[in-house]
């Protein structure tokens, strides 16, 4: 059986780190390649504790892909130069699976375009918990009935972006659904500027950064005498990892970015 060739982009960060382990741990996935410009020259099996494994943090995302030739890159890294990097990675004629967030519409739309004049497979999602993707889809449906809700996401204190992509995916999820664009805003007086959370199209959102938490949100309905919540908790960051290692298996059969693990499951 010929084996996926897997290079880990963000290979020192937190999320680098598990993707390491879990296509370790899959015997139809190898590991040849890791990138990040932290922890350059580490023993990506050293850092993972699954012990040594001759895989190196290199600082070159070009000397990687040269040198490896991978049939997928697993991107877990910042929205800041990662048009760059999904560019080099799209001319070595590898595929992409993606859970970096904060990209522009921009971005996306050029990413798209390479996929599909290359015809090569590019998966993207903001959340690769397959229990996120259903309260996703759970808040989707409820928005049709119940069209007035607000989001609270929750992170650990070390996230850089705010509101995290899920929250976002999940407000463009439920305005498509056929809520009204144009938020219902009672209060008068605001004490504090932010106290009602952002506004996206017409969904309040709310961003708490707390030490103790990896991720979670919940999405709170209301209407006449009665409420829905509908929450998600990642209790670790392997909850992320079946949904990863599906990704990297589905890109292998497309010839075109496709946007959520939704589109996959």
């Amino acid at each position: 059986m010929k084996k996926i060739r897997v290079v880990v982009s963000g290979a020192y960060g937190r999320m680098g780190r598990e993707v390491v382990r879990a296509i370790t741990a899959e015997n139809d996935l190898e590991l040849v390649g890791a990138f990040d410009s932290a922890g350059v020259g580490c023993d990506t099996g050293e850092i993972t504790g699954i012990g040594a494994n001759g895989i190196r943090v290199d600082a070159s995302l070009n000397s990687v892909l040269k040198n490896s030739k991978p049939d997928v890159v697993v991107d877990f890294t910042t929205a800041d130069g990662f048009e760059k990097r999904a560019s080099a990675i799209m001319k070595s004629g590898a595929r992409l699976v993606t859970g970096t967030t904060g990209l522009s519409d921009a971005t996306l739309k050029k990413l798209e375009k390479q996929a599909g004049d290359k015809k090569t497979g590019v998966v993207i999602a903001a959340n690769f918990a397959i229990g996120a993707v259903l309260m996703m889809q759970f808040a989707e449906k409820a928005a049709r009935y119940l069209p007035d809700c607000e989001i609270i996401e929750l992170h650990h204190d070390k996230k850089l972006d705010a509101p995290s992509g899920t929250a976002l995916a999940t407000a463009e999820k439920i305005a498509a659904a056929g809520r009204s664009t144009e938020r219902k805003e009672p209060t008068k007086t605001v004490k504090l500027d932010g106290a009602r959370g952002g506004d996206f199209k017409g969904v309040s959102v709310h961003s708490v950064r707390l030490p103790g938490y990896v991720a979670s949100q919940e999405v709170i309905f209301g209407a006449q005498g009665q409420t829905l919540k509908i929450r998600h908790d990642t209790i670790s960051r392997e909850s992320f990892m079946p949904g990863v290692v599906l990704a990297v298996r589905k890109v292998m059969r497309l010839k075109k970015m496709v946007t959520g693990l939704e589109s996959l499951l």
